[in-house]
């Protein structure tokens, strides 16, 4: 049992070992650190060696019961029950058998294992030199064992050389272990979150919708438009004629600054730029490419028709990995306010997803054709066609009900959680 006992502690100090508290372990002077990430790297071989010993210490330890501890308790019960013959070796063989897992499970599986988790890289070093022994007399062992476990997955039809891809949760628990134990900082652990977030999202989804955007009319005078760039704090200005529909380009704030300032004639026609295009369902990190590439900023995102539904800059893009960098005060952002216990004011802008995670909700309805991102599309959606003040529905565990309008946009949204039987 003791060297059952130091198999698993060795299998479990070799697959908790980090590799970045070995390298510490290696600028600090010891030498086995690098042996030991020369292990953790590629631990195949050697979790198959520590694998055999454990299953040979195992099969050992079931012959020991057959060979000694049951005939032990046959004696012993034949002495004290000598009437009671034909019960006596099944149930001294159930005595022995229990007695057997019991102490394995104690002595050879948990306490070797929670020792090894207070310090894997440790226990590592310590065992590292008969580990490199054992596996080395294994060699030929591990070789056939195997050679004859890939040609299995090949006949099944699984590739065996595609066993060290990572999944993305794998990565995440890394990430929230090595917080948990010093190695990452909170805001690294929350960056790598949002970055995984933001690999699933779209244009549309990072987007500011059509119905939010600044934009500025060719039609209206100067004096008017001047005035309209005055009072957004806006450094980029979409620009159309009568309507977004006739989209023309797209104006910088500086660049109108520097015209006046140079008291230049200003036309904003001779200023307007020619954005990027790119359509609603292109991935964010290829929507982040094409910025690095064409070394522009900004892009109209456009749906299948050729329509604008929205704008999307760089700083979309930044927010969505390091948080709101904007400086906006936080009451110009849409809001959530709790009404009573189980019901709260949702402006109709409030996104989606944040609506998801305050209320622990997997997926929404209709969610996954993307034509919607913030409370009020989603509802519109479910409601089929553009709803009344005073408007309920029902799904799951929420009543929606439409508490204002801003013409066809849902403005504000009562919502109330119901006990469903």
């Amino acid at each position: 049992m003791l060297i059952n006992a130091l198999f698993i502690l060795t299998e479990v100090a070799i697959a908790d070992s980090h590799k970045n508290q070995l390298e510490k372990m290696l600028d600090e002077g010891k030498k086995k650190a690098s042996e030991a990430l020369k292990i953790i790297d590629k631990p195949t071989t050697y979790l198959i060696a520590v694998q055999i010993g454990n299953v040979s210490c195992n099969i050992l330890i079931g012959l020991l019961t057959g060979i000694s501890l049951a005939p032990f308790f046959i004696h012993t019960l034949q002495a004290i029950f000598p009437d009671c013959d034909n019960y006596i070796e099944p149930i001294s063989l159930i005595i022995s058998t229990f007695i057997i897992i019991l102490l394995c499970s104690i002595l050879s599986t948990t306490l070797p294992r929670n020792i090894a988790l207070t310090k894997p890289e440790y226990y590592l070093l310590t065992l590292l030199t008969p580990l490199k022994i054992w596996k080395k007399l294994l060699s030929p062992f591990i070789s056939l064992f195997t050679s004859i476990a890939n040609t299995l997955l090949l006949i099944f039809g699984i590739n065996p050389q595609n066993n060290d891809s990572v999944t993305e949760d794998e990565v995440k628990d890394l990430i929230e272990k090595g917080t948990e134990d010093g190695t990452f900082e909170k805001a690294e652990q929350d960056i790598v979150d949002r970055i995984f977030h933001m690999s699933d999202q779209t244009a549309y989804s990072l987007m500011t919708p059509r119905t939010q955007m600044m934009w500025i009319d060719l039609e209206d005078s100067l004096e008017v438009n001047l005035k309209f760039i005055q009072e957004h704090n806006q450094n980029v200005f979409l620009v159309g004629k009568d309507n977004l529909d006739e989209f023309v380009g797209i104006v910088y704030a500086k660049d109108i600054l520097n015209e006046l300032l140079a008291n230049k004639p200003l036309d904003l026609e001779k200023l307007m730029h020619k954005p990027m295009f790119v359509p609603r369902a292109m991935e964010s990190f290829r929507v982040l490419e094409k910025f690095r590439e064409s070394e522009i900023n900004e892009a109209v995102v456009l749906d299948e028709y050729g329509g604008v539904v929205g704008f999307i800059t760089i700083f979309d893009i930044i927010n969505e990995v390091l948080g709101d960098i904007t400086g906006k005060p936080v009451a110009n952002s849409p809001q959530i306010i709790q009404r009573d216990e189980h019901s709260w004011y949702i402006d109709g802008l409030f996104d989606i997803d944040d609506f998801k995670e305050k209320f622990d909700i997997e997926v929404l309805p209709n969610e996954d054709s993307g034509h919607f991102q913030t409370m009020g599309g989603f509802i519109t959606s479910y409601f089929g066609y553009i709803p009344k003040v005073g408007e309920k529905i029902i799904w799951h565990k929420f009543r929606f009900e439409i508490i204002s309008m801003d013409k066809a946009r849902i403005d504000r949204i009562l919502v109330t959680q119901i006990n469903k039987k």
